[in-house]
């Protein structure tokens, strides 16, 4: 299966100019099983004073604008993050949409990050993991911060994924923890690890890029840039249970 990534550099722009570009993105990107976006880019996740204005439900038009395309390019698309709004609260939200165009899962975002940061106080955490069942096995869902909690991987495991899909806005200052963290996921769990990381500046945090797709045995095989770029690549699904099979270490916990 053919993955791409589509690291989209952050804009100080309104949120309907982030779709505009967004969408452009994907004009540039090869045809593939599946495309993934970054966390909180129709905002930035450093606009937190864009959050409550930005926030919309799931029958907005962003969700909208990505079932469109998902249709279209009869493909699955991993749509980042958005700033959803249900009754009062706010989260963190990922989808993942399938190629008819309908929403498949939900997950919204369970460890909020306090670290410099207003997340915490503005968003309502998630309570539970979750995974999808796709044509090329159970995917599980994740959003930046998570990586730095291996137990949601476990969890995720446990309910059967054998490839982790992440959203995020990792900040160039920590991108060596943001190596680590990529290639260790995978290989703890012996599953391919996809992720989608902001490029760009968000009001004065520079955003790392170096999306990367990672296999089971934590080899990237696939890293992007520091800047806007779109970072595609074919994996072989059937690895993660010939990694299993002649590496048993899920086995012994």
């Amino acid at each position: 299966m053919r993955v791409s990534c589509l690291q989209l550099a952050i804009s100080e722009g309104s949120k309907e100019e982030n779709l505009d570009r967004a969408l452009s993105l994907f004009a540039r990107a090869p045809v593939s099983d599946l495309y993934l976006l970054p966390e909180l880019w129709p905002t930035g996740y450093f606009a937190f004073d864009r959050y409550e204005s930005d926030a919309e439900g799931m029958d907005g038009p962003l969700v909208h604008a990505f079932q469109k395309v998902a249709f279209e390019r009869e493909a699955w698309v991993f749509m980042g993050t958005f700033v959803e709004r249900e009754g009062s609260h706010l989260y963190n939200t990922a989808l993942l949409i399938d190629p008819v165009g309908a929403v498949s899962v939900r997950y919204r975002k369970i460890h909020l990050f306090g670290f410099e940061s207003e997340e915490r106080r503005l968003v309502t955490p998630g309570r539970c993991p979750v995974t999808a069942a796709t044509p090329w096995g159970t995917a599980g869902l994740s959003i930046c911060y998570d990586l730095r909690f291996p137990e949601l991987y476990r969890a995720l495991l446990d309910h059967g994924a054998g490839v982790f899909l992440v959203a995020s806005a990792w900040p160039a200052a920590r991108l060596e923890a943001w190596h680590l963290f990529c290639r260790a996921r995978a290989h703890e769990n012996l599953a391919f690890l996809i992720a989608c990381n902001a490029a760009g500046e968000s009001r004065g945090h520079r955003l790392a890029g170096h999306s990367a797709i990672v296999d089971p045995w934590g080899r990237v095989l696939a890293e992007g840039g520091g800047e806007e770029a779109v970072l595609s690549f074919e994996i072989d699904p059937e690895e993660v249970e010939r990694a299993r099979g002649s590496f048993p270490a899920l086995e012994d916990r």
